[in-house]
């Protein structure tokens, strides 16, 4: 059934102009039609700002005034703005037309995607970021459905809806502007605060995702997803998909660092890295394998741009205290202490008064306790203050501003903080605590590194137990011959042995095929003398269970051969023969007492070739007299007749 249908805009022509064709896409702010512009006779498509959204003045305002500057930014790479509007209750932009899929169809339809395929497509879109970044803006919304993947291969970055100036106020009171998926850590913490880092945080999330075929972090509600961006690193994807090289684990680091001064300064600053991991990375490590785990279709309701309640930034960890009036938007206050009413009296009596005064001298007397305790408890508590990556000098300054104690002081290894600066406290920041009470915390000793094993000559087994005994996990296998390591042997690995690397991170290995042996060519040979040449020269020998036929090679002579000849194959594998059975042999049509044309018209038909014996007696003749091969008996298609005129 055809949803389009039900839209009251399809059919319609807004502004005198566009003629609204199909419903392409629903986002969270706005619907994308298929629309022709009947003035300049081109199609088009059309987003129409939803209703509710199109009511807010401010909101309207911004969104034309933000599509006026997108409209000026000239990239090959990005969705071009053509026009603005509005027609009645509609708000539309007029966009650039991309005929294609979105890279979230991809993933939807493919899962994890080649090194290769997964560059092809962060490179341009990179190139679309930092364009727009070297001329002041930010997306701000970032993600799969926001990346359009031509049928002609072309990679566009669209809708800039959320588009903002660098040096411009881009936060929102009491909301966060964007998909909770791709939210960099300081948009969550400072309400909707951007500048071109967090499109550098997004685009590392969309890598992950385009890598391992599923984003790094899910859960069931919004606030959970809000939480691990602050608080837990984006996995290495090697850790989803063994295999993938080291290279592409940092440029993931690099970019989803939660700290926004670790990571690259703007989208050119990463485009720059990832061309350079690119670089680095072989053929085989490029167009390895994925997992073909296809991920499941679904309509996920944090895939869509959306407006985040303030309330929903941080998921509440801790037991809710309904009398700290500091604890944060988390916190539910209350301005009076509600009591229950008194019971009613039976009915047809009254209190009497000595009781009503009893009853209101308690709920005095309940009030003036609680305001006392609210009071007292509320001068001996503080909040611990946000101490992640500060120094530990820095830390204990200001602990002791804020009238806390040191507690125990403990290291730990991060692949994203650095080294010397603190990982996590205990209680976490933020966090209600007494006076004078201690906070622990965890100081970062860098990544975790140890040196890749020497596994040279050991079967494959083997060399994987040992790089795992050592800290590390295996990773791509390929092939390569070689003169001195014997079949099935490590010849090498990637990185070699002794160089650094750090913990978990999948070292690529190269097995040897044996010694190369160059195929001799045997095509023409009997069975009998190919079969000796071939295991001569260290190879195996099977042959094929049909024969083909050949005018070129007689029967039982061997016509072809797999790997072919001169090709280069490992000493002991094994090449297939295919015998000739000789030409087809077709049967030849008797054309004695024909004419000559319909003779030669019946033997060509026949697959022959056909020559004429005129001699002296048929220079006038117009008949066949006599043929090489009797009419009847069979020649190689192809072979040649000659009829004799008289």
């Amino acid at each position: 059934m055809d949803t389009t249908l039900q839209d009251p805009l399809v059919g319609q022509v807004l502004d005198g102009r566009y003629r609204v064709d199909a419903r392409i896409a629903v986002g969270g702010m706005a619907t994308v039609y298929r629309a022709l512009d009947t003035r300049l006779d081109r199609v088009l498509a059309l987003k129409v700002m939803h209703p509710a959204l199109a009511a807010d003045g401010t909101f309207v305002e911004r969104f034309i005034r933000e599509a006026k500057s997108v409209a000026r930014l000239a990239h090959p790479n990005v969705v071009q703005v053509f026009d603005q509007g509005a027609d009645g209750s509609y708000v539309y932009l007029a966009m650039e037309y991309v005929a294609g899929c979105t890279l979230r169809d991809v993933l939807r339809e493919r899962g994890a995607l080649q090194p290769r395929a997964a560059l092809d497509i962060l490179e341009p879109v990179l190139a679309a970021l930092g364009a727009a970044h070297r001329a002041g803006f930010v997306h701000r919304d970032m993600k799969p459905e926001n990346v359009l993947i031509g049928d002609d291969g072309r990679v566009k970055v669209a809708d800039f809806g959320l588009v903002r100036s660098v040096d411009t106020v881009t936060t929102t009171t009491g909301a966060v502007l964007g998909t909770v998926s791709y939210l960099a850590p300081e948009q969550i913490e400072n309400q909707g605060s951007a500048d071109p880092r967090v499109d550098v945080y997004a685009c590392g999330v969309v890598f992950y995702e385009m890598l391992t075929g599923e984003k790094p972090h899910d859960a069931d509600s919004a606030a959970v997803v809000l939480y691990k961006h602050l608080h837990e690193d984006v996995p290495p994807p090697s850790a989803t998909v063994p295999g993938l090289p080291y290279e592409l684990d940092e440029l993931v680091a690099s970019a989803t660092a939660r700290n926004p001064d670790v990571r690259p300064y703007d989208a050119v600053a990463l485009l720059a890295q990832t061309r350079q991991a690119r670089e680095a990375l072989s053929a085989d490590q490029l167009d390895a394998l994925p997992p073909q785990a296809v991920t499941a279709e679904h309509d996920n309701a944090d895939d869509r741009t959306s407006v985040i309640p303030r309330s929903l930034t941080v998921p509440r960890l801790l037991p809710v205290n309904p009398v700290n009036e500091d604890a944060g938007p988390e916190v539910h206050r209350t301005s009076r202490l509600e009591m229950p009413p008194p019971p009613p009296p039976p009915p047809g009596r009254r209190l009497p008064r000595r009781g009503v005064i009893s009853i209101v001298a308690a709920l005095l007397l309940v009030l003036g306790v609680g305001a006392g305790v609210w009071y007292i408890n509320s001068g001996q508590f503080t909040k611990v203050p946000a101490l992640l990556t500060k120094t530990e000098a820095q830390a204990r300054d200001r602990l002791e501003e804020s009238g806390l104690e040191v507690g125990k002081v403990s290291h730990a290894y991060s692949d994203t903080v650095k080294r010397g600066t603190i990982i996590s406290t205990d209680p976490a920041p933020g966090t209600r605590i007494r006076d004078n009470d201690s906070v622990a915390f965890t100081l970062s000793d860098g990544p975790e590194t140890v040196n890749v094993p020497d596994v040279k000559g050991a079967r494959l087994a083997k060399a994987k137990a040992l790089l795992k005994s050592d800290g590390l996990e295996p990773g791509m296998v390929t092939e390569a011959f070689s003169e001195d390591i014997g079949k099935g042997l490590v010849i090498r690995t990637n990185p070699a042995e002794g160089t650094e690397r750090r913990a978990g991170s999948a070292i690529a290995i190269v097995v040897s095929k044996g010694a190369p042996v160059d195929v001799p060519d045997v095509t023409g040979e009997s069975l009998e003398d190919a079969r000796a040449e071939l295991q001569e020269a260290g190879l195996k020998v099977k042959v094929a269970s049909e024969e083909v036929t050949s005018d070129e090679f007689d029967k039982g002579q061997v016509a072809a051969l797999s790997p072919e000849a001169d090709s280069r194959v490992a000493e002991g594998d094994t090449v297939t023969l295919t015998l000739s059975k000789g030409p087809e042999m077709i049967e030849v049509p008797d054309v004695v007492g024909d004419s000559v044309d319909d003779a030669k018209q019946q033997l060509e038909s026949a697959g022959f070739q056909v020559k004429e014996d005129r001699g002296l007696l048929g220079l006038f003749g117009d008949t066949v007299k006599k043929q090489s091969v009797d009419g009847g008996d069979t020649a190689p298609k192809g072979s040649t007749i000659t009829i004799t005129i008289r």
